[in-house]
């Protein structure tokens, strides 16, 4: 250990001690700040050590980042350009920047003080994180999401996992700007969404499936009631009726469990238009579709799977979940029934995002279900490791049956949405 390092944890040591904590709650950031400047100020010279000035302010900095914040993590959260932070263990913290990750030189004292940041993330929003619970999800004041794990599930010390919250808002038309998709297919979205089509968005880790759902969702009407269902809240809608319900872990008894199944039980009771649930991954599925079937048309979600089609079997495979008993092809004939359009979105091997399909359900012949690409991306071949990925979004247009088109025209929108594929 540098001697830096070594002086700094004395200091730490002994002012943590000296601290009430109900005074640090209470005290403004500039207050916090004159009292640990001279709370170190007074230590430095104690132990008749010449510590040179810029080094005390970073001492003090520190503290206030793991008094107030996220310790060594805070500057991370700062960068704007940082994606994702990634803490495998105190000395492993990773990033993603750009589509790229990296490892930092950041490191945590030891795992002692890693794991009180991440007590501190989950004690935030009422949960808990410990031996008995050594998972837990949560999200930050400033909406970012957030995973934690601790040992004895974590071998290598405390995980944290922390997807970041962008404070600007990320909408179609910047994801045109981005490459992530063409104008034209931005437009179908836009129709689909104001169309009160029902939408399944696709795609793995990290793909932007949550910036696709804010997206779209910027085009619901204002006039509609909305009920949001996630996990850790973290969709950012701007219309005026939204009522936004999150779920809740069971309590030191093992009681007091709220799942997303539950919450979408009781939205239906609470006359929305749309029921918007961030993550789609259990028995809930069948009570969204039956949502879907049941007036609450234009209703969202996202799931993880690799292409449009995968996305319908995680449907399938979710509805088995609910041990509900319902042979495959009433369950296939529900899917057909419920969902219009699936959004696939994928991070390339570049680090870029692209929506790589946009696929409308046709319908069931026999026991298959019928899809039809209306945009898809198609890379060009011969392209090298390390080089950026280059392609086109082709179309071959709306099929005579689509239900998009059929929903258009209700809406007053079918010459807009033909315009699309000119």
């Amino acid at each position: 250990m540098s001697a830096a390092k070594s002086l700094y944890l004395d200091i730490r040591n002994r002012i943590f001690e000296a601290l009430d904590t109900s005074a640090v709650e209470s005290a403004s950031k500039e207050q916090l700040r004159a009292q640990l400047t001279n709370g170190v100020d007074m230590l430095v010279e104690q132990m008749e050590q010449p510590v040179p000035a810029i080094l005390r302010r970073q001492y003090v900095t520190n503290l206030i980042d793991e008094l107030t914040g996220l310790g060594p993590l805070q500057p991370l959260m700062d960068d704007e350009d940082i994606t994702d932070i990634m803490v495998n263990g105190p000395d492993n913290i990773f990033i993603e920047r750009h589509g790229i990750v990296e490892q930092t030189d950041i490191s945590f004292v030891d795992d002692k003080q890693l794991r009180q940041v991440a007590q501190r993330i989950v004690s935030r929003v009422g949960r808990r994180i410990d031996e008995s619970t050594p998972m837990a999800d949560a999200r930050l004041p400033d909406g970012s999401r957030v995973n934690a794990v601790i040992s004895p599930i974590s071998i290598d010390g405390t995980a944290i996992s922390i997807r970041k919250f962008k404070k600007q808002s990320i909408g179609l038309p910047e994801l045109v700007e981005f490459g992530a998709m063409s104008p034209q297919m931005a437009k179908v979205l836009m129709i689909a969404a104001r169309c009160r089509c029902n939408i399944l968005i696709s795609g793995g880790t990290g793909s932007g499936k949550t910036t696709l759902l804010n997206g779209l969702s910027q085009y619901i009407s204002e006039k509609e009631r909305i009920l949001t269902i996630e996990d850790a809240a973290e969709l950012r809608l701007q219309q005026p009726h939204v009522l936004r319900l999150e779920t809740r872990v069971s309590g030191t008894e093992g009681t007091g469990a709220i799942s997303q199944r539950d919450l979408v039980i009781n939205a239906l009771r609470m006359r929305p238009d749309r029921i918007i649930i961030g993550e789609c991954r259990g028995p809930e599925a069948f009570e969204m579709l039956q949502a879907m079937n049941t007036g609450h048309d234009g209703s969202m979600s996202t799931l993880h799977a690799n292409t449009p089609r995968d996305a319908l079997a995680r449907v399938e495979s979710m509805i088995m979940m609910a041990n509900l008993n319902l042979p495959l092809e009433a369950i296939r004939r529900t899917i057909v029934s419920a969902v219009n359009i699936v959004i696939q979105a994928n991070r390339l091997h570049d680090g870029s995002r692209k929506v790589t399909a946009i696929s409308e359900v046709v319908g069931l012949e026999g026991e298959n279900v019928v899809m039809e690409d209306i945009f898809r991306f198609e890379a060009d071949d011969h392209q090298g490791e390390g080089e950026k990925i280059s392609g086109r979004f082709v179309t071959p247009g709306l099929m005579q049956r689509s239900e998009l088109a059929k929903k258009s025209k209700f809406f007053g929108l079918y010459n807009e949405l033909m315009a699309a594929f000119r």
